[in-house]
């Protein structure tokens, strides 16, 4: 597979920063599609821990080209901060930022902050950085692009019209404090040196090393379960977290794209609020939580915990075209006697096994559980397939007959080297690289 699409198939937080930091070596262009800082991935790298969110993740390979296109929602500031984290990481001339990429103001944090408030118990459960309100305006043709930084006429322009709107809004509706204008302006004209170097037309760009035989690899943010349109609505994300989001958030067309790689935990999490049949609580959810280290990368938020949910997950698969499966976090469960699976929902005496599109539903099914004897031992030093306990082995066949789709590697621990191969995938072979 020459251009392959990265994704999460759950609902975010599945390990996508380790699985794209180990299979970049494999391609030449790593680029990101949707999504902003409210995304967190985290890559172990030569001994240090970095956590990137608008960066992506090859940008720790040398000579790697990496490219944030104009499906992200950018933040100029949050990118600094996070180029200030990349010490000893050379990034000119082969860090680039799509023209048309939509930036994230003050107002889109200030609205966003003020709704959720409102909202109190029935707040969506956002990261309050701004990404829904900024989509939403890009939607509505009112956006502000990277672009527009370069022409600071317009963009000054622009600006003072929107934010004599969003000021009206935060007083009349939310009793806010106004913003400044010309105090934006200025922060945002003295950043723009910063970036602006590394805007271009990046679809111009992505086509161009297409046409060249560079391979491609597109990381996804989130998980697909957030999608706008395919999530568990309205607990979603603003963007399109699918695989189908890669062409319109990159500008590279479908047909370029050869496989899509779906990531998987060995369980199930989830951050904030909306639907989770699965889900623990109580001792069992706080053991999770502890052995996952499952909190979040971006907001260090506790995740939700539960078992693995086949239905989910197999939508999910479906909907994405996931060509194969990587199962991450597996040796979380190594202490565990017993491991529970969800094949099914069973809701006012009836059982199925697709997920339904309210939400008010899916919150109330009960789920249909298989129960699998676990292999109370270590996985984490264990590189072969075969070199599993024949209990872990029977656990993932099940989970890859539920979900109807191949496991072509296993990860065992963060680091790079905890990661096994599934010999009998006929993608191993092809993602198999030296550790």
């Amino acid at each position: 597979m020459k251009n392959v699409v990265v994704i999460g198939t759950q609902w975010g937080d599945e390990g996508k920063g380790k699985i794209v930091d180990l299979l970049t070596e494999n391609f030449d262009v790593i680029a990101r599609a949707q999504g902003g800082h409210n995304a967190g991935h985290t890559v172990i790298f030569g001994g240090t821990k970095y956590i990137l969110h608008l960066i992506p993740s090859g940008i720790l390979h040398p000579g790697k080209i990496c490219v944030i296109g104009n499906g992200v929602v950018f933040d100029p500031f949050a990118f600094r901060e996070e180029l200030d984290e990349l010490s000893g990481i050379e990034y000119l001339e082969r860090l680039f930022i799509s023209d048309r990429c939509h930036l994230i103001m003050p107002y889109h944090r200030a609205v966003e902050m003020a709704e959720e408030t409102r909202l109190g118990a029935n707040r969506i459960g956002t990261t309050n950085r701004g990404i829904g309100p900024a989509y939403e305006d890009k939607v509505a043709r009112r956006g502000i692009r990277m672009g527009d930084l370069g022409c600071p006429e317009i963009f000054r322009k622009r600006l003072e019209e929107l934010v004599r709107s969003k000021n009206l809004l935060l007083k009349e509706v939310y009793n806010c404090e106004p913003l400044d204008a010309s105090r934006i302006y200025e922060d945002y004209m003295a950043i723009s040196d910063l970036v602006l170097p590394m805007v271009t037309d990046t679809s111009v760009l992505l086509n161009q090393l297409d046409k060249e035989g560079k391979r491609i690899l597109f990381e996804g943010a989130q998980g697909a379960l957030l999608d706008i349109d395919h999530g568990t609505y309205p607990f979603v994300t603003s963007s399109n977290s699918t695989s189908g989001g890669v062409s319109t958030g990159t500008g590279i067309g479908p047909a370029r794209i050869d496989g899509v790689v779906g990531i998987i935990k060995a369980y199930t999490t989830r951050v904030g609020a909306g639907p989770f049949p699965t889900e623990y609580s109580g001792d069992k959810a706080d053991t999770y939580r502890s052995v996952g280290d499952e909190y979040g990368a971006s907001t260090g938020r506790p995740r939700r915990c539960g078992s693995f949910d086949a239905v989910i997950t197999r939508y999910s698969c479906n909907v994405n075209s996931v060509s194969t499966l990587v199962v991450t976090k597996l040796d979380v469960l190594d202490q565990q006697a017993e491991i529970e699976i969800c094949t099914g929902y069973r809701y006012k005496g009836e059982v199925f096994d697709t997920v339904p599109m309210h939400c008010e539903i899916l919150d109330q099914v009960e789920p249909v559980v298989e129960t699998w004897k676990g292999w109370l031992q270590p996985t984490s030093g264990i590189r072969e397939y075969q070199d599993l306990p024949g209990e872990a082995r029977d656990y993932l066949k099940r989970l890859s007959e539920l979900v109807e789709t191949d496991i072509s590697i296993v990860s065992v621990g963060p680091d790079r080297e905890e990661t096994i191969y599934v010999d009998e995938s006929p993608y191993a072979g092809e993602f198999r690289i030296k550790c």
